[in-house]
């Protein structure tokens, strides 16, 4: 049963990036005796109690022939159970989700009423706070297919074995050429009874840019399953070293964390220094660094909050048609998806009842023990302009109402640069919202060499034992001479008068003495 499955002559060629990659929650296999390095993959999981629909997105870079993914399944996949999707809802639900930078200038002291705005005292107060297919006898199949089909560029065989050697073995006789090392850690998927979702690309069927980068369609399966998991391990095999996973977590009013692995949230609500501006992505890999090296191999939540809003926002939220996209519509009974032609499709899950969790975790072969598993998690607040005090850089779980509101958010403040013409002036008025918001993406790919953290941060992070280097601001002073002339004047008219009552007085009591 060779015919279908022989693979053609090259496949996945290494990568230009020289260092990590996003991982993969499987593993690539090709035609041709080369090794095999994955690019890029975006990770969505939906789950709604024991319905997981897990969408990934893939790129590769290379020659535009035909390579295969490898992805351990719990349950046999018919055709009805996959589909491919669009990639514009990858980048809407990053983007959203992503470290955000905020920018805010402040208003001119001079322009102001008398009393200084709720922001300034919050800065006053974080500023007073204390620093911080072979065959076994008999003939008897040990590799089983179990089903067989195409969705759009994909041939897709859903594989069964009984023995991982013998999985290992037929793939190398279908003509697959696969990682090192793949038999021992294929072992205890196969031992757990879990199916293989072999997904063939159809090189006529893939466009390649002009630096032979393929663009794939995202591919989506969903199946019913008691353990909320996700097979990472599979993606070592085809590692150069380090990995960086980000997983976001759609779920009904709930956040999800690691059931095996520590949980840590990413610091926030650091002030940076204008300097930052221009390293904002180098910024968070640095802190991203630092935050794990306390608790090494920690899954770190970057984000918890509803897909139908936010604060601030660096992108549009999640429309209906979204979650629908990403495995709503796989909790939508039959009778409920007749619709007039030319509507959203049906989602049993709205924007408002969605919660976004964005896990994200960076390791190696030797830090990764087991896949990740998942379970839900408490309600969680944090990274908002209202977070004062000592706790500002942290999580609380005394989030309003029971909703998820916490972000990774850092900010930039500009001073006052224009002139000071007046004598009363009210510094640190930054106005109510943000004039600009930016978004860190592409982490794995950013560089993390010759960053002097501490020279970026303008606060010191305590949770972290980050030492800032706070801003030295240069006021220029301009007051009018009439308006020195005003303040002088009554202060020496009141000093004079002063000094004529006190002789007054003296003269008086001198009088009664005598």
């Amino acid at each position: 049963m060779r015919s279908r499955w022989s693979l053609g002559a090259v496949g996945l060629s290494a990568l230009l990036w020289a260092g990590s990659a996003e991982a993969f929650c499987g593993f690539y296999v090709s035609g041709a005796d080369a090794k095999l390095y994955n690019n890029a993959t975006q990770v969505v999981l939906l789950r709604d109690g024991t319905r997981t629909v897990l969408s990934m997105q893939n790129n590769y870079q290379g020659p535009p022939e035909a390579f295969a993914m490898v992805v351990p399944v719990p349950i046999v996949l018919q055709k009805e159970n996959v589909k491919t999707l669009v990639r514009d809802v990858f980048d809407r639900i990053d983007q959203l989700s992503a470290p955000r930078l905020v920018e805010y200038w402040e208003q001119d002291p001079c322009d102001h009423p008398r009393s200084r705005s709720w922001v300034q005292t919050e800065r006053r107060a974080s500023a007073e706070a204390p620093s911080p297919a072979g065959g076994g006898p008999g003939g008897a199949p040990l590799v089983r297919i179990e089903a067989q089909f195409a969705v759009g560029e994909y041939e897709i065989v859903v594989l069964s074995a009984e023995d991982s050697s013998a999985l290992d073995t037929w793939l190398r006789q279908s003509g697959y050429h696969i990682p090192d090392g793949a038999e021992p850690v294929l072992r205890p998927y196969v031992q757990r009874g879990e199916k293989f979702f072999v997904a063939k690309v159809d090189p006529e069927k893939v466009k390649f840019d002009a630096k032979g980068m393929a663009t794939l369609s995202p591919l989506r399966f969903h199946y019913d399953t008691e353990t909320f998991a996700l097979p990472v391990r599979l993606g070592l095999l085809n590692s150069k070293g380090t990995q960086d996973l980000i997983v976001h977590v759609l779920a009904k009013n709930q956040r999800y964390e690691a059931a095996n692995y520590p949980n840590l949230t990413i610091p926030t609500n650091i002030e940076l220094n204008e300097s930052a501006l221009g390293a904002f992505g180098s910024f968070y890999v640095a802190l991203f660094d630092q935050t794990v090296a306390k608790k090494p191999g920690a899954v770190v939540t970057e984000y918890a909050w509803s897909a139908g809003k936010c604060d601030p926002c660096p992108g549009p939220t999640l429309a209906p048609e979204d979650i629908a996209a990403l495995g709503g519509d796989t909790l939508v009974s039959p009778r409920d998806t007749d619709q007039p032609p030319g509507s959203p499709p049906a989602s049993g899950m709205s924007p408002a009842e969605a919660t976004i969790t964005r896990l994200h975790v960076r390791y190696t072969k030797e830090s990764l023990g087991e896949d990740l598993v998942l379970r839900s998690a408490s309600p969680i607040t944090g990274g908002n302009e209202w977070s004062r005090g000592p706790d500002k850089h942290g999580a609380t779980s005394d989030a309003p109402g029971g909703q998820n509101m916490f972000q990774g958010r850092y900010i930039v403040r500009h001073p006052w640069k224009g002139d000071i013409t007046c004598t009363d002036p009210v510094y640190g008025r930054w106005g109510e919202r943000p004039d600009k918001v930016g978004a860190a993406r592409d982490l794995a790919f950013v560089p993390r060499e010759g960053l002097a953290l501490s020279e970026l941060v303008a606060e010191n992070v305590e949770s972290i034992g980050l030492l800032g280097s706070p801003p030295t601001i240069e006021r220029n002073v301009r007051v009018p001479l009439s308006a020195y002339l005003r303040t002088s004047g009554a202060a020496i008219g009141f000093g004079f008068a002063a000094g004529l009552g006190l002789v007054g007085f003296l003269l008086y009591r001198m009088r009664r003495a005598s």
